[in-house]
């Protein structure tokens, strides 16, 4: 038995191609009081075209917004092991429980400055021309502080513990 053929279609009942091209979404205009502002415009040789290249608003960096958070969470890991490591001394297991608190803000302070080196190098290297630029020096430089200060409050706060225990 001989295999069937499909009539041909009929031009009108030939599917859809798909573009040839892709159309770049639509974008929305600016609001009220901001412009589009052109950083660059290249003509696009052997057409009456070209491309512009529009100024992006500067953003704040996550790396340092995320090393100010680690550096908050490494105060607020300290004063559990003052708390801890007081409440517990005279029971015997404050440095123990004090001790793992410690190590806790210390990862999180040593996350944070990591971070915050990190965010300074990101902003200090970002705007130059066609590139994304990044701010938030300030941020990174209070992330680092935090994560400092936030690691040697638990540590001076450990040693004050085992102190109160030994003695």
């Amino acid at each position: 038995m001989a295999p069937q053929q499909m009539p041909p279609m009929a031009p009108q009942q030939m599917p859809p191609m798909a573009p040839q091209h892709m159309v770049p979404p639509h974008m929305a205009p600016p609001a009220a009081g901001e412009t589009w502002t052109a950083e660059r415009m290249d003509p696009v040789a052997g057409t009456p075209f070209g491309l512009v290249q529009l100024r992006v608003a500067p953003i704040t960096s996550g790396l340092a917004v995320g090393s100010l958070v680690a550096g908050v969470a490494g105060i607020l890991v300290s004063t559990l092991v003052l708390c801890f490591g007081v409440a517990g001394a005279s029971a015997g297991w404050g440095a123990l429980v004090g001790g793992a608190f410690t190590l806790l803000a210390v990862l999180a302070g040593g996350g944070s400055i990591s971070l915050g080196l990190a965010a300074r190098r990101q902003i200090r290297r970002s705007g130059q021309e066609g590139r994304l630029r990044f701010t938030g020096r300030g941020v990174a430089i209070a992330g680092i502080s935090c994560g400092a200060a936030g690691a040697g409050i638990a540590l001076l706060t450990l040693l004050l513990v085992v102190l109160v225990e030994v003695a």
